[in-house]
């Protein structure tokens, strides 16, 4: 008898060891994005910044600047990148009709690199209307606000960027920069040094959507997945 609790013992403790550990689930997660770009140098700087962390972001682009800088949009998506929409003109849409924001959301999915399918739209300013509600559903697009603004825009000290958002970031959060000047690369980089050294991982917005179980639908506002 005691023979044969110690075979089931021993059969159980290697039954135990072949049972793959799950990954742990409770990582906090973050979402970078970035308004404004493509900027040339200043988004390739970025771009290499993020390849050697490992690190991918989400980049809602302006058509004006694709149309400027399609090199700098071809290598955003051929990093990995997940690319959104920020409109053609950078114009602020409260005041535009369904058709015109359709238009500024057309002419910039045509610059787009080949193959690119975005999901969010972030409208520019955040301005958010019944035609531009109405022109993101007819497009198939989820508008993407945000949970952290260091307004890096205005700023322009990459230290005191750094400060605000790791100050209020926390697990699921999107956090909002630009990459159209150096000291918000500078703040980029840092934050992803800061949050990585507190375990923190990074993924795209999609991705982070996915992670929480929340399908994003067309028209409808985002601005984080906790």
């Amino acid at each position: 008898m005691v023979t044969l609790r110690r075979l089931t013992a021993i059969i159980l403790c290697f039954a135990f060891l072949c049972v793959p550990v799950k990954a742990r689930e409770d990582t906090p997660v973050v979402a970078l994005t970035f308004d404004d770009g493509p900027s040339g140098e200043i988004t390739h700087q970025l771009l290499q910044g993020l390849e050697k962390r490992q690190v991918k972001a989400t980049f809602l682009l302006c058509g004006y600047r694709l149309k400027e800088f399609p090199q700098t949009g071809q290598a955003i998506y051929d990093g990995g990148h997940e690319i959104g929409l920020h409109g053609y003109s950078h114009r602020t849409m409260e005041n535009m009709s369904q058709a015109e924001v359709a238009k500024e959301l057309s002419d910039t999915l045509a610059l787009l690199p080949e193959g690119c399918a975005p999901v969010f739209f972030r409208p520019p300013g955040g301005v958010t209307t019944k035609a531009v509600k109405a022109a993101a559903k007819e497009a198939g697009l989820s508008l993407l606000y945000w949970s952290v603004d260091p307004k890096d825009w205005k700023t322009h000290n990459a230290a005191a960027i750094e400060q605000t958002v790791m100050s209020s970031v926390g697990d699921g959060d999107i956090i909002l920069l630009h990459d159209m000047c150096s000291c918000s690369v500078s703040a980029a980089l840092a934050i992803v040094d800061d949050l990585l050294a507190q375990g923190y991982r990074f993924v795209t917005v999609s991705q982070l959507a996915q992670l929480r179980s929340t399908e994003p639908k067309p028209g409808l506002v985002y601005s984080r997945f906790r």
